[in-house]
């Protein structure tokens, strides 16, 4: 690595500065979000909504069938081109599809 220029260090230290921060960004919000609850008298997990998007499904209901159940290239597929896909959605085992769960917490406050 001869002749790396400051300029290229910069840029190397930016990038990875906002890779860094669109992973995190989630759970930032997550932690936003939960402490404004709190601050507003709500439920933390839920905001008194008293139910949860499912996190297997995500809120869909619905799973793909088969072992590997992720793949950018099946996700993208339906919007690339007119062909079927053989991949078939099962009704989620987590929230037996109706795509949320009820708030745990909220239960435990009756």
């Amino acid at each position: 690595m001869e002749n790396i220029t400051a300029s290229e260090i910069a840029g190397l230290g930016v990038g990875t500065l906002l890779f860094c921060a669109t992973i995190a960004a989630p759970k930032v919000d997550a932690f936003i979000s939960a402490s404004q609850r709190v601050s507003l008298g709500m439920c933390k997990k839920c905001g008194d909504m008293k139910v949860i998007a499912c996190s297997r499904c995500k809120g869909a209901g619905l799973v793909k069938s088969g072992a590997l159940n992720f793949s950018l290239v099946d996700d993208l597929f339906p919007f690339l081109g007119d062909q079927k896909t053989n991949v078939q959605s099962i009704s989620c085992s987590n929230c037996q599809g109706r795509g949320h769960i009820y708030c745990s917490d909220c239960s435990k406050r009756k």
